[in-house]
């Protein structure tokens, strides 16, 4: 979280405490309107019509509203609208985010509909993102596992290792001038996490009331020169870009591999180029011992407004959007549901088996509230970039985990 939404934070919270103090927080009734932020497009139609129409079967009299927002300047949205006294009742925000939200008072403690919502079928990853202090604040929504697609005129079989996907991706590109073995584009931390994680090493660690930023770790250097080889000599991404859309290079034949999250499979499938690729192989990243490694995991919790004007049919709507009926439109839709139980909805595919086996396997970042602002800084993409410009990797790890111990602790 950043100065400025710590500071708002801090004024939601007493905003809160006086609302409370004023009588708000009724359980509503005949007349009452729910709203509902959900964000970008990824919740199907199907899914949206399933939620306003049983809510209002459930509560005859009430309406509920789905407000569609964007992800770019989502924080900063939040704290201000959270704190209001015109407050959305229900809020998506991204699993990495969550504890900004957790941690000062906006949202509502929901432990009491915990195993209303699910218990302990919901994601794990996803549950220990939405608790702080031991408690319960936001249910997860959906997850997207980063899997690996690949052209299957160049690739086979899956390599068994990380190492063997290191030197395929090598050996592609050199075999292959001009295209990526492995298109890894230098901003792309996401993708960075699961070779630190896999050497043993972590971004941070918590040491009492402090946090321990871990990229200069002797492990998490072993990572990082796996990605520094990759995206020096595997990929011809660029090194100061995003990974905004690896599918594009894949579809327009110079990308033979890139990791993405599941729901990308559709638009590597389906590529609107003169001379597509087949439909790529999938397969979720090995890790170094040859189990599947552990890899970043996207997504969305979803939480109550603590400044709700009616709690009780906010917490009514969050446990239809919990439901086995609700998260079925999420697993068939390609979206890896809130609830284990659920993950056959995928099917029974190789590609949704490798879904499957990677959401199992997935890590979120630092469950810190401060860990808003690291992304808002921009230093892992900064960190990263000078990682694919073949850096000097001891003294970058160095003056990045200052950086990062500096927002975490200040």
């Amino acid at each position: 979280m950043n100065r400025k939404l710590a500071s708002l934070a801090l004024a939601g919270a007493s905003a809160l405490a006086l609302a409370g103090c004023a009588g708000g927080g009724s359980a509503g009734g005949d007349g009452a309107e729910i709203r509902v932020w959900l964000v970008g497009t990824d919740t199907p139609q199907e899914a949206r019509d399933h939620l306003v129409e049983t809510f209002e079967e459930d509560n005859p009299g009430s309406t509920l509203v789905i407000e569609e927002q964007t992800w770019d300047g989502l924080v900063d949205k939040l704290t201000t609208s959270l704190s209001s006294s015109d407050s959305p009742d229900l809020v998506e925000f991204g699993n990495t985010q969550a504890p900004a939200f957790t941690s000062v008072g906006a949202l509502l403690d929901i432990s009491d509909i915990y195993e209303d919502l699910g218990g302990d079928d919901l994601l794990p990853g996803f549950v220990e993102a939405g608790s702080y202090d031991g408690a319960f604040y936001a249910a997860p929504l959906y997850s997207g596992a980063r899997v690996v697609f690949a052209d299957p005129a160049f690739v086979a079989d899956p390599p068994a290792t990380l190492d063997e996907y290191v030197a395929q991706g090598v050996e592609l590109a050199t075999a292959n001038p001009g295209m990526s073995g492995v298109y890894f584009a230098g901003q792309d931390w996401y993708n960075a996490l699961p070779f630190i994680w896999e050497a043993g090493g972590e971004i941070a660690v918590q040491d009492g009331e402090e946090w321990d930023a871990q990229f200069s770790s002797a492990e998490s250097l072993a990572g990082l020169e796996q990605v520094q080889q990759l995206m020096t000599t595997a990929s011809t991404a660029p090194k100061d870009g995003d990974n905004a859309e690896p599918w594009t290079p894949y579809c327009e034949g110079t990308a033979i591999q890139f990791s993405a999250p599941n729901w990308a499979l559709g638009l590597a499938s389906e590529c609107e180029t003169d001379d597509p690729p087949a439909a790529p192989l999938v397969y979720a990243l090995p890790g170094a011992d040859g189990e599947v490694a552990q890899a970043f995991a996207g997504g969305s919790n979803i939480g109550i407004s603590a400044n709700s004007a009616n709690p009780e049919l906010a917490k009514s709507a969050l446990e239809i959007i919990l439901s086995d009926e609700f998260q079925t439109i999420y697993g068939e839709n390609g979206l890896i549901p809130a609830k284990q139980s659920l993950a056959s909805t995928l099917g029974d595919s190789p590609e949704a088996q490798a879904f499957t086996a990677a959401a199992a396997n997935a890590k979120l970042t630092p469950a810190s509230p401060n860990w808003a602002e690291v992304e808002a800084s921009r230093v892992l993409e900064d960190f990263f970039v000078q990682v694919a410009q073949g850096g000097d990797l001891p003294a970058l790890a160095e003056a990045v985990d200052t950086k990062i111990e500096d927002i975490l602790n200040g």
